[in-house]
């Protein structure tokens, strides 16, 4: 098994945090051998230095994209901390709807991992909205930074045990046989999601309309304080006023620290 020195694993954690913003103290060292081993060896390379430096020289894209899915867990599923969709259904979404001008809701799944995350929330709204649904725009934006969980999430299509959360109604209007192991995602529902990369350390962000519904659930636990603290900051300016903000039920955000208004654990409001 390879090993990582202290100045290898400092330069190599430093270039995370600076590129991510995600945090790995020295108890992670044998996480980022195990997870990094074979991709030097792959490589040729016998030490992280020839890693660091395949990481500096590297113009392609390739070298980062292999990091982050390396060392980013995607573990994601339909219907995650249920609690936040009946309260989108119950509570948030009755209360934008009559305030909006026009029929434009907007919506994003900040660190979408393979998708599930992003067609639950379709398949509530189409659920919602029923026979008045087309004439809304609901489509939602869901980024994330490892193009391998984009692809699988451009691709909609899930082990027919991951959609055992799903409301059997849901399951046989929202999918698909694919074959007897497999189900897609109707393309009813899978238009109705914008999947792009996209690293939220690019900040201010870039987007040109307010969003009313952000969920960032389960992304900041790997971020120190002063990155969290930056990045609810931007994500607040980007929120419309009177939109919810959604982080994970085990996140636990300092109240006199940031913007947003508290309603209940893990939902805050901007305004």
């Amino acid at each position: 098994m390879l090993t990582i020195s202290d100045r290898e694993f400092d330069m190599l954690t430093a270039f995370i945090k600076e590129n991510f913003g995600i945090n790995l103290p020295d108890t992670k060292k044998y996480l980022v051998i195990a997870r990094l081993q074979s991709v030097l060896q792959e490589k040729g390379m016998h030490d992280f230095t020839s890693f660091l430096q395949y990481l500096a020289s590297d113009s392609s894209g390739e070298a980062l994209q292999t990091l982050v899915s390396r060392l980013t867990t995607n573990h994601t599923y339909f219907m995650r901390e249920a609690i936040h969709f009946t309260y989108v259904k119950t509570t948030v979404l009755p209360e934008i709807i009559k305030n909006l001008p026009d029929l434009d809701l907007r919506i994003w799944s900040a660190g979408c991992s393979s998708g599930q995350e992003a067609y639950t929330l379709a398949m509530l709204i189409a659920d919602y909205f029923g026979a008045h649904k087309s004439a809304w725009d609901t489509r939602i934006l869901a980024t994330d930074i490892s193009p391998r969980v984009l692809e699988q999430a451009k691709r909609g299509i899930y082990d027919l045990g991951d959609l055992d959360n799903i409301p059997e109604a849901w399951q046989r209007r929202y999918f698909k046989a694919v074959d007897s192991e497999r189900r897609a995602v109707v393309p009813q529902i899978k238009n109705e999601v914008i999947f792009r990369y996209y690293n939220l350390m690019n900040q201010p962000f870039p987007f040109k309309k307010k969003f009313h519904i952000i969920f960032c659930r389960n992304v900041m636990i790997y971020f120190d304080s002063s990155t969290k603290k930056k990045l609810i900051n931007a994500f607040y300016d980007i929120t419309a006023d009177g939109g919810y903000f959604f982080v994970g039920l085990s996140e636990a955000l300092n109240r006199q620290d940031i913007p947003y208004r508290y309603i209940r654990p893990s939902v805050y409001q901007k305004g």
